[in-house]
């Protein structure tokens, strides 16, 4: 274990990351950069104490658990993870949850893509990645916490804005099926995990259908690959919808695009230029 070299990069990766991005509010900061090490702690489930003596080099030998909520308080890399193990001595094993680290290529595929609303999920569902397009087509995933954007919390528990399913999709009902039964098997390969834990605890105590879903035990079914979206401001949206499965980092790749010379590719067009200002709504 190498104490030195595990203080700085505990206390390097601490300072990059703003409370804003592990939802914390930002309120006086003083000079501390990024988090302080007891928020820090906090998202970690160890004590203030522990922590500051890692990055006082004065720290015990840490556990693989809590090199886990290390990895995930400090939002590490798969890389970033693997070198934490390296200095703690402990060899590292499979990734403890979804990984949420979009390759470089993937967000450059979804800049080149203006016609086309594209998003990436993890395991779970969360939307980690997205274009103006597909904002201005579902939400502002940037302006909503990060728990929010998780698309089976959204189905099952809300909000519907105006009686809208997972914004107004056509096929809510049968992707919440979906939803159900590929986050019983991502639970599966990530049973460590204390958020995916604590998502499907959430889903079990708030929705009685996802209860009924999760204990039915069914296979998967087909994906739909053509939906309509009910946007507020454009009206109905109809797309095609193609997935590509980035296996390395269990993610999805959704593309919705249009058929060319359809009401909906225009209605795409005008969605591109308005983004997610709202048309209906006076000022």
């Amino acid at each position: 274990m190498d104490r030195r070299e595990l203080a700085d990069f505990l206390r390097s990766r601490r300072e990059r990351i703003t409370p804003a991005d592990v939802g914390l509010p930002t309120g006086p900061r003083g000079r501390t950069p990024g988090l302080r090490r007891e928020e820090a702690a906090q998202l970690a489930f160890i004590s203030t104490e522990y922590y500051t003596r890692l990055e006082q080099a004065r720290g015990p030998h840490p556990s693989r658990e809590v090199l886990a909520g290390l990895a995930r308080a400090l939002r590490l890399t798969d890389a970033e993870r693997d070198h934490l193990h390296h200095l703690a001595g402990v060899p590292p094993g499979p990734p403890p949850g979804p990984s949420r680290e979009v390759r470089q290529s993937i967000l450059d595929l979804l800049h080149r893509l203006p016609q086309a609303a594209a998003i990436v999920v993890s395991a779970m569902h969360e939307v980690i990645a997205w274009n103006d397009l597909a904002a201005a087509l579902m939400e502002d995933f940037s302006a909503v916490p990060r728990r929010d954007r998780n698309l089976v919390r959204r189905v099952f528990l809300g909000p519907h804005p105006e009686g809208r399913r997972l914004y107004g999709v056509s096929d809510a009902d049968e992707f919440a099926r979906r939803a159900a039964q590929d986050l019983r098997a991502a639970a599966a390969r990530y049973p460590d995990d204390p958020e995916l834990t604590q998502l499907v605890a959430e889903l079990l105590a708030g929705s009685e259908e996802f209860t009924g879903l999760w204990d039915s035990h069914d296979v998967a079914t087909a994906p739909t690959f053509r939906k309509t979206f009910q946007h507020p401001s454009v009206g109905p949206v109809t797309v095609n919808c193609d997935v590509l499965d980035l296996s390395d980092r269990d993610q999805r790749v959704v593309i919705y695009t249009a058929t060319p010379g359809s009401p909906s590719e225009g209605a795409l067009r005008l969605l591109s230029v308005i983004g997610t200002q709202r048309m209906d709504t006076t000022p």
